[in-house]
């Protein structure tokens, strides 16, 4: 008896629960979403489509990549841009699987641009309405949302904070843990003196009964070691944004006023107080510098204060730092310390270069700069060895 042919939902269902063994369920959601559509376009308008061996770039893949332009309502370059990601990466894993699949189905030139974004901090003006109308509020919602805009934490990280979440960094400084969150990475924000009564007042007021004429709610039992206790899946986002949208109307502020918008403004606010854009970052959580230029906004009168500053002291003249970059001739003296000062060089170069390419070609730069990182290292070494035998 011949052995029935698996239909495409099969086939493309089995690099799907590959990936489910190592990314996170919601990445897993997406990728399900993304082979859904593209398996649905197929057999909307080629029916007669069964085997892998007969997908072609033309029609098949360009006329799904029109489908996605055409789509109603219409998706955002982000959204295709992660639709054509992930369907690359199933077709690759059923190629290597062995399949007899076309090479180059998706190209580089299929991508959409990618749409620029402008940071979205509040005005100064609402902002401080917005802070002092949370403060008058002074509930579990109110204090998470003051709390999110004196650290700049994302909504999800702030439903995730565990009870205990400030550790000393010293004597007298603490900062906010921060679990792991978004890009899988935990950090540690620095915080003064009133975001430490914030938390304080947090767990003073998760202790407390509900409030009259709010539907009672049963907090899961494993969910107490959580600052804001657990009801049920999206129970919180959903409060914090209903809350923040009240609490921004009474502040009389213009336009949506959304938890993420906290975000920019505090990193704004960080850049205006004098906080470097590494440190920043850190602070943010974010793991590319181009990610938190996105959210800082520099107005003009911050353009005039940064001027005006650097011209009242014209006597004080940074110079600009410089690598000595080996030339094109052999040097006259070639030694331990000439060889180390190129890969010096050589590892500057490859990381200004960096920049250029796509996120493959990064890692794999990353990878030639660790190497040269670690034949610099034995260089060391060596030269140790030298010095002490020279010596002895």
């Amino acid at each position: 008896m011949k052995r029935a042919q698996p239909t495409l939902d099969q086939l493309f269902e089995a690099p799907i629960q590959n990936l489910a063994t190592t990314l996170r369920p919601p990445t897993v959601k997406q990728y399900r979403a993304c082979v859904r559509s593209f398996l649905t376009y197929l057999h909307a308008r080629f029916p007669h489509l069964r085997k892998l061996s007969q997908l072609r770039r033309d029609p098949h893949l360009l006329g799904w990549f029109r489908f996605l332009c055409q789509h109603d309502p219409p998706l955002c370059n982000l959204v295709r841009e992660a639709r054509l990601v992930q369907l690359r990466r199933i077709l690759r894993d059923l190629a290597d699987q062995g399949h007899p699949l076309p090479p180059d189905l998706i190209r580089r030139e299929d991508f959409p641009p990618r749409d620029q974004y402008l940071p979205r901090p509040l005005p100064i003006e609402e902002d401080q309405r917005l802070q002092q109308q949370l403060r008058l509020t002074d509930t579990l919602e109110s204090n998470a949302l003051r709390l999110m805009r004196a650290t700049g934490i994302r909504i999800g990280e702030c439903i995730a904070l565990p009870i205990h979440c400030l550790q000393s960094v010293n004597e007298k400084q603490v900062a906010l843990h921060v679990p792991l969150g978004k890009l899988h990475s935990e950090r540690l924000v620095p915080v003064d003196e009133e975001t430490r009564r914030i938390v304080e007042r947090l767990v003073q007021l998760r202790a407390l009964p509900p409030a009259i004429g709010r539907r009672r709610r049963v907090p899961i039992p494993e969910s107490q070691a959580f600052l804001l206790s657990r009801y049920r899946p999206k129970y919180w986002a959903k409060i914090l944004c209903d809350s923040l949208a009240e609490t921004a109307r009474a502040a009389g502020c213009t336009g949506r006023v959304t938890p993420h918008r906290l975000r920019h403004s505090f990193a704004t606010e960080m850049v205006r107080l004098g906080v470097s854009l590494p440190a920043l970052m850190q602070m943010l959580g974010h793991k590319d510098i181009r990610m938190t230029m996105r959210y800082v906004e520099v107005v003009q009168l911050d353009l005039q204060r940064e001027f005006h500053r650097a011209r009242q002291n014209p006597v004080v003249l940074h110079s600009i730092p410089q690598l000595p970059l080996p030339s094109s001739t052999t040097p006259a003296r070639v030694d331990l310390a000439s060889v180390r000062q190129a890969i010096a060089a050589t590892r500057h170069l490859l990381h200004l270069f960096q920049t250029q390419l796509e996120a493959k070609g990064q890692r794999k730069l990353r990878r030639l700069t660790q190497r040269l990182l670690n034949i610099d290292h034995e260089l060391d070494r060596l030269s140790s060895k030298n010095e002490c035998t020279l010596a002895g």
